[in-house]
């Protein structure tokens, strides 16, 4: 065993993070807590893994259950491709492993939703096979041990970086050494500045030798958010609201109010609305704004109520939906705005 890992071990037998995914042997639940994970804060993962568990016990569960029934245990954590994938992920593992993940990294990532990181994860957690999983935080943590100076966004850097990630996993407890990395990542040697006095690698570290931890790893800069102007249609009657089940990439299968891009005055929206085909009679003042922020985009959202005609059809690709049926339906945190004007 690498003396890194040996003081990397050390340190987490007394520093590790009490997490309700740690110290159990359950492919599936890591598969859970792992998509759950990906650009989501442990802290907000938490108040959803055991409910979600609870709603799916078993892989077999997941899988029986309808899209809808996996979006709204979903609903507010976002990123909501995840659970599609974890879904249809779950359809294939019945359907091709007869409903057991296999050990083997190379057949995991053969599985929708499971890419190297997770594969790694499941594979070294659930498994103890000795490989690699590497996010973020071990990308930042390997770059600032072994000193790579250049892009970590490259292929050749990420092969070199995985290539050193691999080294340091031991033969026994490689699930260990995998969240232990995480936990590093996430705790002392954060983005910024890292916390290299409390760091058990310190003494390994080429980066805290150099004196520029706070500058690596090496990343292109982010492109600025996209900003994007929408008019939101709460469009009522007779205790019914508009909506529509979204078939785009973004926010795939949830539920959302009618939207139209830019903003627009009450009689242009009005005029608008109808020759779209709404059914509508009227329309208020503006009825709020807001902003919901993706991690490459922001909706500036700006609402009006407008009436429904009486006995209305939904015009194509909408539906009209029963207020009181608004919960049942997995709704995005996106349109969280729109529902609080609804609701007040």
């Amino acid at each position: 065993m690498e003396p890194e890992t040996q003081a990397l071990l050390a340190w987490y037998d007394r520093s590790a993070r009490v997490l309700p995914w740690r110290g159990i042997r359950d492919a599936y639940h890591t598969w859970v807590s792992e998509a759950m994970l990906q650009q989501t804060r442990v802290e907000t993962v938490l108040s959803y893994y055991d409910r979600f568990l609870a709603r799916f016990p078993t892989l077999s569960a997941l899988a029986e259950a309808s899209e809808e029934e996996v979006l709204k245990e979903w609903e507010g954590l976002g990123y909501y491709s995840r659970a599609r994938n974890l879904w249809t992920g779950a359809r294939e593992v019945m359907a091709r492993f007869g409903g057991e993940l296999p050990a083997d990294p190379a057949l995991l990532r053969t599985i929708r939703g499971i890419g190297p990181y997770t594969a790694g994860a499941i594979a070294s957690i659930a498994f103890d096979v000795p490989v690699p999983a590497v996010d973020g935080n071990v990308i930042r943590v390997l770059s600032r041990l072994r000193g790579i100076r250049e892009d970590a966004s490259l292929p050749s850097v990420l092969r070199l970086i995985r290539k050193e990630a691999a080294g340091l996993v031991p033969a026994e407890r490689p699930g260990d050494h995998n969240q232990a990395m995480m936990d590093l990542g996430a705790t002392v040697c954060i983005p910024g500045t890292p916390d290299c006095a409390a760091c058990p690698l310190s003494s390994f570290c080429d980066a805290c030798r150099n004196g520029d931890a706070s500058d690596l790893p090496r990343l292109p800069r982010a492109k600025p958010q996209k900003v994007l102007h929408w008019t939101l249609l709460l469009v009522r009657g007779e205790g019914r609201i508009l909506m529509r089940r979204r078939t785009e990439k973004l926010l795939q299968g949830m539920w959302c109010f009618p939207m139209l891009e830019g903003f627009y005055g009450q009689e242009e929206l009005l005029a608008l609305a109808k020759s779209k085909g709404y059914p509508v009679t009227g329309c208020s003042e503006p009825a709020g704004e807001y902003r919901h922020v993706f991690t490459h985009r922001i909706w500036e959202i700006r609402i009006y109520e407008l009436s429904a005609e009486a006995n209305a059809s939904a015009p194509k690709g909408t539906v009209f939906i029963r207020e009181t049926e608004l919960d049942s339906l997995p709704v995005p945190a996106a349109m969280n705005g729109a529902l609080s004007v609804l609701r007040r």
